[in-house]
């Protein structure tokens, strides 16, 4: 087995305690921020993968080798597969959409296994979805959202396959509007769709990254909004600044202290809200397991608590490391709209993998970045259901968050200590509490599509005075899996003072972003954020 790094105790470990003692007494005070709500008590399946989409449905996806779900298909539409061990003749549903506006659970056909694989919007709005395991290997899927009365659904593509079979990869859209895929297991390569001619093309830094426990898996990859769109790329404790026109390392950024955080050390990452001038691009990458509990099965090895900070656009970049009030492994950060960041899920020991997490993980916590060093951490009230391994979490349209999933074990499993979670959930910050609804905008008018640098008005109303400037910043809609949002991004817009146009309502002169590479093409959630009070989004395209 392999060697656990030694746990000291020591006067920050203690204090760590503390605090969590005090937690415990705040819990029982109920003077913590935040709200949850049981959505769906029965989903039907266990969501590995999650994404909203721009009919304000919700796509949950998970694997097909998994035997029988609790979601039917028609008897005319089941799956036939000699080489599935669990179920050859599969009438179950292992895909099902979410409406949210009735609650309403739709089951779909997803034909090749989806294990562990890797998604990613397109800029017309349809979701890519690439490899898997054992038949998914090399399969890339597409699914085109539609109004929540049609019926679309799942559709292999038949022309055109994954040029190396890719399992655990990570997908991120492109200025142009194409997607890279990066990485996986056993495959330290990079290809992309739609396929260019060079076809998969070799990526050293994931072969020089790779340990015994592979944590070069899931790779977090960012696009920078920098000339031409290069790429950061963290892969167990390092990270490079990749450029994908020339496909060549242009960067190496200092290792990252505190052990590996990618799969299967479960921590995460996010990039912090684009804004300004649009030039600078920080990382946050927090969490992880004791370097070799996952070798070891140690599944009550403590999670470190440190979080690295970088400017990943800076001249000489440095990580700035900071303390959560807890450890944590398998927790997702979820850009919010006020530029905030949600960390939510996950345990407090172990590692990442069936049966590999133990004592749960209920308390989000507020990252915010604006504020110094040791005050920029808020815990925040907890949830009841715990979301461990193969859980997730996304940005709704209405500034909830979505919880779904948390299936730690091989097949379905509902008697064991953390079973097979098929409830879906939603954790409302504190900018949606009563006490703030006289600051909650509302978007009367904005364009449904925009163009790169494109000046356009947005309307809204506010029941109150507005004091402050309004904020527009919109939200892309990620693929969710595995502790890493494929794709997320927060950009706030440049805006003009508010200007009364009525009662109650205000004209905010906007600025699109000035090009693909601090929002490449696609749909995004748009907000209006008064006083740090997030309006319910409209969809917005962005095309050139």
């Amino acid at each position: 087995m392999a060697e656990l790094v030694p746990y000291y105790y020591t006067p920050g470990i203690v204090l760590l305690v503390l605090l969590q003692t005090i937690l415990l007494f705040s819990i029982a005070r109920g003077d913590l921020p935040g709200t949850w709500e049981l959505t769906v008590q029965d989903a039907g399946i266990a969501s590995m993968h999650t994404a909203v989409t721009r009919f304000n449905t919700v796509i949950l996806l998970d694997r097909t080798n998994i035997g029988p779900s609790r979601k039917a298909l028609d008897r005319h539409r089941c799956r036939r597969d000699p080489n599935d061990a669990a179920l050859k003749h599969d009438c179950y549903a292992h895909s099902v959409l979410f409406d949210l506006a009735t609650n309403q659970i739709r089951p779909l056909m997803i034909q090749t296994d989806t294990w562990c694989s890797s998604g990613q919007f397109l800029s017309d709005g349809s979701l890519l979805q690439t490899g898997g395991d054992k038949d998914g290997f090399k399969k890339i899927r597409r699914f085109e959202p539609c109004d929540p009365n049609e019926t679309c659904d799942w559709v292999e593509l038949q022309d055109t396959e994954l040029i190396t079979g890719r399992w655990y990869a990570t997908n991120q859209i492109l200025p142009d509007g194409s997607v890279i895929i990066v990485g996986g297991r056993g495959t330290n390569t990079v290809e992309y769709y739609p396929p260019r001619e060079n076809g998969a093309v070799p990526f050293q830094f994931l072969a020089d990254v790779e340990d015994k426990q592979m944590d070069n898996l899931y790779p977090y990859v960012h696009l920078l909004p920098d000339d031409g769109g290069n790429l950061f790329v963290f892969a167990n404790s390092r990270a490079v600044k990749y450029d994908h026109r020339i496909n060549a390392v242009v960067k190496e950024y200092p290792p990252l202290d505190g052990g590996p955080r990618n799969y299967p050390s479960g921590g995460s990452s996010a990039m912090l809200a684009i804004q300004g001038d649009f030039a600078t691009a920080e990382i946050l990458i927090c969490g992880g397991a004791q370097s070799g509990a996952f070798t070891a099965r140690a599944t009550d090895a403590p999670a470190h608590g440190t979080c690295g900070r970088i400017v990943a656009t800076a001249a000489d970049p440095v990580w700035v490391t900071e303390e959560m009030p807890f450890g944590r492994i398998m927790g997702d950060m979820v850009n919010l709209p006020t530029g905030e960041i949600l960390i939510i899920n996950g345990a407090h020991a172990g590692s990442q993998g069936f049966e590999m997490g133990s004592d749960p993980c209920l308390y989000p916590l507020l990252y915010r970045p604006d504020q110094p060093i040791g005050l920029r951490f808020m815990t925040l009230n907890p949830g009841t259901v715990p979301r461990m391994y193969h859980s997730t979490a996304n940005l709704l349209p209405d500034g909830r968050i979505l919880l779904a999933g948390s299936n730690p074990h091989y097949f379905y499993k509902f008697n064991a200590e953390f079973p097979t979670e098929l409830r879906i959930e939603a954790f409302s910050p504190e900018y949606l509490s009563p006490d703030r609804a006289n600051l909650r905008p509302e978007i009367r008018e904005i364009p449904q599509i925009v163009r790169y640098g494109e000046v356009f008005d947005v309307f809204v109303t506010v029941p109150l005075p507005v004091v402050e400037i309004i904020q527009i910043n919109w939200g892309s809609a990620p693929f969710a899996t595995h502790s890493f949002s494929q794709g997320q991004r927060l950009v706030k817009l440049t805006v003009a003072p508010s200007v009364p146009d009525g009662v109650g309502r205000y004209r905010i002169q906007c600025t699109a972003p000035p090009n693909g590479a601090v929002s490449p093409p696609g749909y995004y959630m748009a907000f209006a954020v008064n006083q740090g009070v997030p309006s319910v989004a409209r969809w917005i395209r962005i095309v050139s």
